[in-house]
C-alpha cells in the first residue's frame, strides 16, 4: 500500500500542535530521558515506541476510566486509548526532530458487532514512511517496531470490510479528536468512536 501525506510539505510532520503538543515540558523530559540511553535516532524512535507500546497501558487493557488526547497529559496520566497513545508516540518523536505522522485502520470489533478506527503512526526514515502500532500487546497482540516489513498489532481482512487507511495526517482526523474530547469517559467514548472515516 502506498502511504500518501496528507500535507506534501514535510515540516507539517514534525509542528507542535494543541494535540501533539512536544513542546510540553513533560514530552521534553520523557524525550531527553529516552535520548540519553540511545546511540542514534533509529535506536531512540525504537525506544520511544517501546516505551509507549509497554509503559502506558491501554486504558481499555488497564480498565482505567480517563479519556486522554493530548500528548502530554498521556504521557503524565499513564493511560491512553490506541489514539492517544499514537499521540504521544508522534510528539515523542518530533520532539527529537523525527517526522511522524498520524494513520488509521477500521477494524472489526471483536464480537463481530461493527466497526472501530484504530489509531497508528508512520515514522519517516530513509526517505519513506513506515507505520508502527503502539498500543500495547496483550495475547493475541505483538506489534514490533520495525523498518523492514510491517508488523502491527492487525492486519484488516478485507472480506469483513476492514481497510487499511493510505493517508498520513500532520494532526489527528478531526474525527477522532471530536471522539476524544467530547467522551467525559472510556465507556462512553466506546460507544462514540469513529466506525470509519
Amino acid at each position: 500500500m502506498e502511504l500518501i501525506q496528507n500535507i506534501p510539505d514535510l515540516s507539517a510532520y514534525l509542528a507542535a500542535d494543541e494535540v501533539i503538543d512536544h513542546d510540553h515540558p513533560v514530552v521534553r523530559e520523557t524525550a531527553a530521558r529516552l535520548a540519553r540511553d540511545v546511540p542514534d535516532s533509529y535506536a531512540y524512535a525504537r525506544a520511544a515506541f517501546e516505551y509507549v507500546r509497554d509503559t502506558i497501558p491501554h486504558s481499555q487493557d488497564s480498565g482505567d476510566l480517563h479519556v486522554t488526547w493530548r500528548a502530554s497529559d498521556v504521557l503524565r496520566l499513564g493511560t491512553g486509548i490506541c489514539y492517544a497513545k499514537a499521540h504521544a508516540l508522534a510528539a515523542l518523536l518530533r520532539a527529537e526532530d523525527i517526522p511522524a505522522a498520524l494513520c488509521y485502520q477500521r477494524l472489526a470489533h471483536d464480537d463481530g458487532g461493527g466497526h472501530a478506527v484504530h489509531g497508528l503512526i508512520a515514522v519517516r526514515f530513509n526517505g519513506a514512511w513506515h507505520r508502527q502500532d503502539p498500543r500495547g500487546n496483550k495475547p493475541g497482540v505483538d506489534a514490533q517496531f520495525s523498518l523492514e516489513g510491517e508488523h502491527l498489532a492487525w492486519i484488516p481482512d478485507p472480506e469483513s470490510s476492514e481497510v487499511d487507511y493510505p493517508v498520513l495526517y500532520a494532526e489527528p482526523h478531526p474525527a477522532v479528536i471530536e471522539a476524544l474530547k467530547a467522551a467525559p469517559d472510556r465507556p462512553h467514548l466506546w460507544k462514540t468512536l469513529p466506525t470509519a472515516l
